[in-house]
Order: C-alpha cells, then structure tokens, then sequence
C-alpha cells in the first residue's frame, strides 16, 4: 500500500472539516470567535516510549493523551490535531487499522479531528508525532512560572501509578488488579477544569513530580517544599508498601495536574475539580530547588529528580 492509499484508506475518514479531506497540503482553520489558539506537540518512539508489542489502538490513544494533557495543565480546550507518522515496510494493515481505530476512539471522546499531518517510511523502529490545537479565553492561560512564595502545591489524581506499571509491563514487578498497567498504557488528561483564577501556575506530570515541580520553581524563581508522605498513592501503588516511595516521586508519566494555589483558595479548587480528587502535597518558599521531606519529617535523597530526555 502507497502512502497516498494508506492515507485514504486510514486516515482521511478521521479528518475534520479543516482537515480538507486530507487531499490538500495544508488545513484551513478558523479558530472561535474571542479565542485563544494554544498549540504543543509531543512524539512517541518505539522502544523509547512504548514497546514493539503494545496494542497499536493504546499507542494511538497515548498519543493523543500525552498532547491533550499539555493542554489542560494550559487550562485549554481541544479543537483537533496534526498528526505525523513514519513507519517501518513490514508494518502490517492490521496494525494500522487498530491504529486507525484508537484515533477514533479518542476523537470521539474528547471531540477532535484530525486536521492533516505527513506520511513517511522508517527504516526500523515507529516515530509518531501529533501537534494538538486547542484554544483558550484571553488571559485565562495557566503559566508555569507564576507561583508566588507562600502559594501550596496540589497534584489531582494519584501519583506513581504509570511509573509502577511501566515496572509491571517489564514483569519487575507484580500488578495482580492491573490498575498499574492500565495506568501506564492510557494516561488519563485532566480536561475540562475551570481553574483560571484560582492556580497561580500548572504544569503536567510527565517526567516526574520532583522534576516537573523543580521547573515551576526555575520559571518562578522560588523554591519549594514536597511532602512526600502526603503524595496521594493509588491502593495499587499503596500495596507496595514504602520502599516504591522514590520511583513514585520521579517515575513520571502520570499526566496529572501539578498546581501553585494561593491558600485561601484551596476549597475552591476542590469545588472546580468536582469528582476528581485534588491533594495538597507542599508549599512554595523564597529560595531555589525542590526540597524533598520523607514521611519521617527527614529530607529524602533521591538519586535523580525525574526523567532525563537525553
């Protein structure tokens, strides 16, 4: 199958008005009225960032969750994406088809389309790349560099779950309920929370809490106090007892929201995220650098503070 055939076989029923049908070399967008565009992109590399075996649907829809994370933690609302795909020979139809299919899924979900992108051969190993677009409210972006020393530290959802189920898909270590792996293989992005005017700065966790919080504090200049016995764990991770405490704080991958919120406004946070559990987990403080306090009250060492890209 030649490129032009793949692309209208599996991917031009996924595109949007703005996708042109995919037959055109570039989309037309018109963005709404009174917004914002907000735009990242992120690429997945097999053996880097998934395996060879992985369900091709679960790589697809990791794809788009890693992007649509991005914009949430920018208090974002998703309008479609640009997808670029460069593929072995020996790849079979199958594969793309369930490929194809994980696309679909999360397009229904989240209420994308695609827009267009590009279509190319790889010698050995799969290299995806999707750019999300979305918008946002004039002024109502969440920076990262805008915390203020006094401001406590919030996370949604539970820390450490993907790292562990990255252990579990490798078999170091057992997840009898699965919750781990399914946590490692579909990240969950934190759409849809209205917290413009109640977070000073976000960020999401996708290399490490240590890590990702250390880049709020360069951005704005302060330092910061992590509580680390305070670091929600799921029942999953928590039946792993204490000695999983370190690869939860830096494992990454977790895609949840790592927020500075000024104190007085911490129940109302907790009203915006409704359902979804929100922690406070620390407090920002003049200075440099993330400062770790184990359960104990004793700073904790940690040999790195998250994921290293190169």
């Amino acid at each position: 199958m030649d490129e032009f055939a793949r692309i209208a076989r599996f991917f031009a029923p996924l595109a949007g008005e703005a996708g042109l049908g995919l037959k055109d070399d570039a989309a037309l967008l018109m963005p709404p009225p009174g917004r914002q565009l907000v735009l990242t992109v992120d690429q997945m590399l097999e053996s880097v960032h998934f395996f060879s075996h992985d369900d091709p649907a679960f790589i697809a829809r990791k794809l788009l969750r890693r992007n649509l994370s991005d914009l949430a933690a920018m208090g974002a609302a998703p309008l479609g994406y640009l997808l670029t795909t460069a593929l072995p020979a020996s790849l079979g139809e199958d594969w793309l088809e369930r490929f194809a299919a994980g696309l679909g899924e999360d397009q229904r979900r989240f209420g994308i389309r695609l827009m267009g992108g590009d279509s190319s051969s790889a010698r050995v190993d799969i290299s995806l790349t999707a750019t999300l677009i979305g918008t946002v409210a004039p002024g109502e972006a969440l920076p990262r560099n805008g915390a203020r020393a006094g401001d406590e530290i919030w996370v949604t959802g539970t820390i450490g779950d993907a790292a562990l189920g990255l252990e579990a898909r490798r078999g170091a270590l057992a997840d009898p309920t699965g919750d781990l792996t399914r946590r490692s293989l579909l990240p969950e992005p934190r759409l849809g929370l209205s917290l413009a005017g109640l977070v000073t700065a976000a960020i999401d966790v996708s290399d490490g809490l240590v890590q990702d919080l250390g880049h709020i504090c360069e951005g704005s200049g302060l330092g910061a106090e992590l509580w680390a016995g305070r670091v929600p764990a799921s029942p999953a991770a928590a039946a792993l007892g204490p000695d999983y405490l370190a690869p939860r704080l830096t494992g990454g991958d977790d895609y949840e929201l790592l927020l500075a919120v000024p104190p007085e406004r911490g129940e109302a946070l907790r009203a915006a995220c409704g359902l979804l559990p929100v922690t406070r987990i620390g407090v920002f403080r003049p200075g440099a650098g993330v400062r770790v306090v184990g359960p104990n009250g004793a700073p904790l060492d940690l040999a790195s503070p998250g994921w290293k890209h190169f």
